[in-house]
């Protein structure tokens, strides 16, 4: 079960983490370390805020394979190949950065706390199964048809973050209708196609 009691917002965890930030750079190898069991959430969230972007939802469909599949495989944090992972970041850049997204972050922990307590493992492996799936209609070609799936998944990893069970169940509730309306979109076309 959940430890409800304990639960630390993710808000606090991201000061934590500028507060020890060594001083001559940070690499993407020790943000995520030093993230432990938040790090999933984070990393996907911000990849699925990145795919709002016009013409990079094909490339995030993609990125979003790899956290994903590690959370089915039940991996305690995402493993980034070591180029990537090794690539140092301006610590007063990161920090700018992280600095402009906690005021929202807290707001929004106003409202999404631990409710309905789901089993932590379990619960790893069904949401990268539904990540994994969102990803790969972000890559339909389909005008505007990586917006509601990005969105999704960035409720999906905030709820993940947070621990509410609540929320998890309406976001992948949505997720279960944004892959229909991906899927008829898709059979559509391909029924226009061949009645051509």
């Amino acid at each position: 079960m959940v430890d409800l009691v304990r639960h630390v917002p993710t808000s606090v965890i991201l000061e934590g983490v500028l507060r020890d930030a060594p001083p001559d750079g940070v690499t993407l190898a020790w943000l995520i370390g030093s993230l432990e069991e938040r790090s999933f959430g984070i990393v996907i969230l911000v990849i699925a805020l990145v795919g709002l972007l016009p013409g990079a939802s094909t490339f995030v469909g993609l990125l979003l394979a790899a956290p994903a599949i590690q959370m089915l495989l039940g991996r305690p944090q995402p493993v980034l190949p070591g180029r990537i992972a090794r690539r140092r970041l301006s610590t007063q850049r990161t920090s700018r950065l992280l600095g402009r997204v906690l005021p929202t972050l807290r707001r929004l922990e106003r409202l999404v706390r631990p409710r309905w307590a789901t089993p932590f493992g379990a619960t790893k492996r069904i949401v990268g199964a539904v990540i994994l799936l969102l990803g790969a209609t972000m890559a339909a070609p389909i005008p505007f048809g990586h917006v509601i799936p990005a969105l999704t998944i960035a409720l999906i990893a905030f709820a993940f973050l947070e621990k509410d069970g609540l929320l998890l169940t309406v976001a992948l509730s949505l997720a279960g209708l944004s892959l229909a309306i991906t899927g008829a979109a898709v059979w559509g076309t391909v029924a226009a196609g061949r009645a051509l």
